[in-house]
């Protein structure tokens, strides 16, 4: 046994394999990531210094070893890929219930099947990159793309620089009439905008904007709500962080405004869908098949 494969057996996502497969069960056989986070925090009873752990990115460790745990589950075919968000189980993955060592053996597998890929494409062609086939073996593998810059640079962002963005990010959302306070000492409100449903219907909405690496907990979101009384008919709170799974419960409970929450992973999903300070690039691949007719010298 090779020593990838060594350090690839301590991979600490291994053991979220069969949490999401139960967390998707629990949600009907489909949900976004941050639900089936939550569900697994629920599950397990995951402790808050674990759900605070960060990625030397920055970015919280938590939500990436599940979504590595979901890359390796679709590779197997339990979950579906999908290009919105949303994670769904298949038919196999819906009747599969892991054990660790389970797990485990499926990790194993694929490790080596991406090694002998790797090595088979080297030989062939060594001068070709391809993203085929090469997944990440680290036990902790950081993210590979532009999510990574960008949360770097939303933490890096002062106070009221992260503010003014998410009043931008908010405009572009559809949202008019933002204005950010500045205001100290009002609940933790740092802006309000109206969102127009359609000509006859409104919502006037307060925001607030916490530019963290942690987790907000739910004392924030009761501190909020108590600001917003009779002010705004919404609340958001916008982080670059997390939320923990009792503010989740708290947004949505009964009897009070709702406060719609935005962690740092769906901040990055608007950015994205919306363009926002990202460009999008095209790249290719080349087709060494196509060519292979045109070799011969006839």
């Amino acid at each position: 046994m090779t020593k990838k494969v060594d350090q690839a057996e301590g991979a600490q996502f291994v053991r979220y394999f069969g949490p999401v497969l139960d967390a998707l069960r629990e949600l009907g056989g489909s949900g976004a990531p941050s639900e089936v986070v939550e569900s697994i925090v629920d599950t397990l009873k995951i402790p808050e210094s674990v759900q605070n752990e960060l990625l030397d990115s920055g970015s919280p460790r938590l939500p990436n070893q599940v979504a590595w745990a979901r890359y390796y589950l679709m590779r197997e075919g339990f979950v579906d890929s999908s290009k919105r968000g949303v994670w769904s189980l298949t038919e196999k993955g819906l009747a599969t219930h892991l054990t660790y060592d389970q797990s485990r053996e499926i990790f194993l597998r694929w490790v080596k099947i991406f090694a002998e890929a790797r090595k088979k494409k080297k030989d062939e062609a060594p001068q070709r990159v391809s993203g085929e086939g090469q997944a990440p073996e680290q036990v902790d593998p950081p993210a590979a793309d532009y999510r990574d810059r960008l949360a770097a640079i939303l933490l890096g962002l002062p106070p009221s620089g992260f503010e003014r963005l998410c009043q931008r990010l908010l405009r572009e959302s559809g949202f008019i009439q933002v204005v950010v306070t500045g205001r100290s000492g009002d609940g933790g409100i740092d802006g309000y905008g109206t969102l127009q449903v359609n000509p006859l219907v409104s919502f006037k909405v307060l925001f607030q904007c916490k530019r963290i690496s942690s987790s907000v907990g739910s004392s924030t979101l009761r501190d909020f709500r108590g600001a917003m009384q009779g002010r705004a008919d919404k609340g958001i709170i916008l982080t670059t962080g997390t939320f923990t799974a009792d503010a989740r419960k708290e947004a949505i409970r009964d009897g009070v405004p709702p406060i719609e929450l935005v962690d740092g992973q769906k901040l990055q999903e608007m950015f994205t869908q919306l363009e926002l300070g990202l460009r999008a690039v095209t790249t290719y691949e080349v087709d060494e098949a196509f060519f292979g007719e045109f070799r011969s010298d006839v």
